[in-house]
Parts: structure tokens; sequence; C-alpha cells
């Protein structure tokens, strides 16, 4: 051993019996205590700061643990190092020990997201890709374990190292969870209050098996590509709109849209006969009573009885009711099979939800219906 190392280690002992760790970067974790050869001073102090823990570690093995507080160092305070050393009769000289300060305040404001798209099957649009990305606060709520499982023998450990785990851990379980939830592909942007509590509740154990707590995650968006989007909303639109007053305004739409793009005398009286037409339209709507009849005619002559009711039913799509449609867009839906036989229908006059496949008037949906015996003569 040369003089310097000598002279290193008279002053390490005679002089220096304070352990503590002043953070003065907000990104560490983990802060390795440096002393020369590991060695501390019988009786030596250590100080722990709120929001800190003090891990001892003798030659791989985790030992003793200290919170917040002013410690002295001896076999009184050491139960665990005094058992893994020996020191059945106490100790006078200095001892070897490796001591690790955490911080163990709550970092956040985390940042996380899907680097690449994910897919996803969807019943009514097949498979479809999703993004998304929010934000998650942590803490570390079992030092040792995390000391021993993730830090090992780094003297500096970052958020930054520790971020890079946590985000592919998130990444993986957030796109797990979203499978297995088999919402209809809307209700994922909608919904991400709920699916934020869900997902944490699935992270938790994983973050827990290395001693550490998930206290917050967030989804702040849930996106898809455009053209999804727009298939979204036309769907979305035909399932409220009544289909056949859509398809009389496209078509007024159209005949207005034909009109202006005619030239000449022609187009003149196309767009004046497509203006009566229009207006005798809109003249029928704002007063039922008022028809398009011929000029002499009577009201009782011209007016066509009443429309029969047709019925409305509610239906059930993966736990979420529609509706109410006419039956025959619950035709068109059991065609489309957004819903099939045994899907829960539900119409006024109904005690409860009964399967398709239950209700009378809805049985020829199902196609193969026989007709009754011929009559005999």
């Amino acid at each position: 051993m040369s003089i310097f190392d000598e002279i290193k280690k008279k002053l390490s002992h005679e002089f220096i019996d304070i352990v503590e760790w002043l953070d003065t970067n907000d990104d560490t974790i983990v802060h390795r205590f440096e002393r020369y050869q590991n060695e501390i001073k019988n009786n030596a102090k250590l100080i722990v700061r709120e929001g800190q823990t003090a891990v001892f570690i003798n030659e791989g093995q985790l030992a003793d643990v200290f919170t917040a507080g002013t410690y002295t160092l001896n076999t009184q305070n050491l139960p665990i190092l005094t058992t893994l050393k020996g020191w059945k009769y106490g100790f006078d000289s200095p001892f070897k020990a490796e001591v690790y300060f955490v911080n163990t305040r709550l970092f956040t404001d985390e940042k996380w997201g899907t680097k690449n798209p994910f897919m996803l099957s969807d019943e009514r649009f097949g498979l479809v890709e999703l993004r998304a990305f929010g934000t998650y606060s942590f803490k570390i709520n079992d030092p040792g374990k995390f000391v021993v499982d993730v830090v090992g023998t780094d003297g500096n450990f970052t958020n930054f190292e520790i971020n890079e785990h946590l985000k592919s851990l998130i990444v993986t379980r957030f796109t797990d969870t979203v499978g297995e939830a088999n919402l209809p592909i809307e209700l994922y942007a909608a919904n991400t209050s709920e699916l934020s509590e869900t997902c944490q509740e699935v992270m938790q154990p994983e973050f827990g098996r290395v001693g550490i707590e998930l206290e917050k995650f967030y989804i702040e968006n849930v996106s898809m590509p455009e053209e999804l989007k727009k298939e979204i909303f036309e769907y979305s639109r035909l399932n409220k709109l009544d289909m056949g007053k859509l398809a009389q305004f496209k078509a007024a739409k159209a005949m207005e849209l034909a009109a202006k793009n005619e030239g000449g005398t022609a187009g003149a009286g196309m767009g004046m006969g497509m203006g009566f037409v229009l207006a005798q339209q809109m003249g029928g709507m704002m007063n039922p009573q008022v028809g398009q009849q011929p000029f002499g005619a009577t009201q009782s002559q011209m007016s066509p009885p009443p429309m029969p009711t047709q019925s409305m039913y509610h239906y059930a799509v993966n736990g979420q009711q529609m509706g109410p449609v006419s039956i025959d867009k619950l035709k068109e839906l059991f065609a489309a099979r957004t819903i099939n036989r045994d899907s829960l229908v539900w119409k006024q006059g109904m005690q409860n939800w009964a399967a398709l496949k239950e209700v009378e008037e809805l049985k020829p949906f199902l196609g193969g219906s026989t007709p009754p015996p011929l009559p005999k003569v």
C-alpha cells in the first residue's frame, strides 16, 4: 500500500464520519455513497432526509434499510448487517458496506407513447391501426427490492434509465388491455378516463414486482387514420338518420345541382321546374294538410290514407344500447352482420329484452321459413 493510500484511509477513518446525500439533480433516483473501500467508522452518523431512504448492501446482499432521520451506526441499529458480519460482541473498528440513497419522492409528468401503430380487429371495420400517448407518475415504494432487482451496482441510477424500461412495459400492457376490452373502435377515444383506470390496475402488479408504485396513469389521446375517422362518422350518421328522408334530401340536392349546371333556356326551364317541385315538397312538409293536388280536387279525394305505423326496435351491440330503428333498418344491420340471431332487441310493448330469433315478426330475417299447407278444396 502506497503512502497516499495510507493517508486516504487515515482521513476516512478519523475525519469523515457522516454518511449523507444532498440531492442536487432532480433526475437521480439512486445514488451510491462513495467512501474509500466502502469503509464506514463505527458510530458514524447517518443522515437520511425527507424523501430519501438509505439501503445498506453487504457483499451483494440486502441488509438494513433506513427511512428519514439521523442514526448512529452501531450494532444496535444495524441488526441485519450485524448478523451478516457475525458481530456477536459488538465492534469498534471500521466496517465495509455499500450505502445507496434512494429518492422516494413522486416522479410526475413522465411521458409514454406508442412508437408504432398497433393493430386491432373491429367487427365492422376489420383490422385498424391505432396510436396512443399520455403521461404517468411513479415512486419507489420498496427501496430495498428496487436496489437489488433493478439498480445493481450502478452508482448513479437516473430517471432516464428506469423510464426506458417502464415505457416498454406500459406500451405492452396497454396494447394487451385495449385488445381484450373488445370495445367498438369509436369508443376508445371517448372513454379514455375509464380505460386509463383499467390500465393502471393491470400494470400495477408489474411495477410492484421491482419495488415501484404506479401512482397515476393517463391516456391523453387515442388516434386513428383520417380515412377511418370518416368511415366511423358516416356509419354513425347512417345509424341515426331516417334513410327515407336522407334519400329525399340527397335527391333534391342532386336535382338542384343539375339545374345549376344546365345552360340556356333548357337550364332555366329545368331550374324553374325544380323550384316548383322543391316548393311543393317543402310546402307539403311544412303543412301536411296541403298536398300536391290538381285544381278542382277536394281534400278527401286527393289525401292518401294514413301511413301504417312500423315497429321501432332498440338493439344491443357489444353491451351498448342502440336505436331505435325500423324493421327495415334492423334487417339491413342483420344482413351486414352488425347484429345476429342472438342479438338482444326490444320494442315498446315487450316486457323484457329478447333474442332476435325469438321475436315472431323478426324470424323472416333468419330465412328458411316454410309456408303453411294449402287449404283442401
